[in-house]
Order: structure tokens, then C-alpha cells, then sequence
């Protein structure tokens, strides 16, 4: 019964921390393609960008990107 346990929270915890860090806006849709073939990344996930950035695909490989704002400024 133990054994049970302790794998159902060794299976919470990597569900835990598999969750998304919160943000709820959707990356912006790449419009331009890259001429380079394989152009370098800055970011891999949303972990590795400052706090209220997000790792967004760009015309050229994959950088931090904050949020755009709602209305035009």
C-alpha cells in the first residue's frame, strides 16, 4: 500500500512539473521564414526566458518574446 503511494506522488510531481509557469497568451503567428536553413535558437522552453516572457518561435529560431499589448500605444 505503500509502494502505491509513493508512486502516485512520484507521478503528481512530474505532472506538477510538467504544468505550463502560468501565462496565458499564445505565442504571435510567424509571418517571415528565416533564409538561414537551420537558424540558431535562443530558447528551448519557457523556463529558460525572464519572468512574463515567453519562448516563441520567431522569423529566425526560437527567442524570449514578452507580450504584446491588447491596443496599439
Amino acid at each position: 500500500m505503500k509502494s502505491v503511494a509513493a508512486l502516485l506522488l512520484v507521478g503528481m510531481l512530474i505532472l506538477w512539473t510538467e504544468l505550463p509557469t502560468g501565462s496565458t497568451w499564445s505565442c504571435p503567428p510567424v509571418r517571415v521564414t528565416c533564409a538561414i536553413p537551420n537558424p540558431p535558437n535562443r530558447c528551448y522552453t519557457d523556463r529558460q526566458c525572464p519572468r512574463y516572457k515567453k519562448c516563441c518561435q520567431s522569423s529566425c529560431g526560437r527567442r524570449c518574446l514578452s507580450r504584446q499589448p491588447a491596443f496599439p500605444v
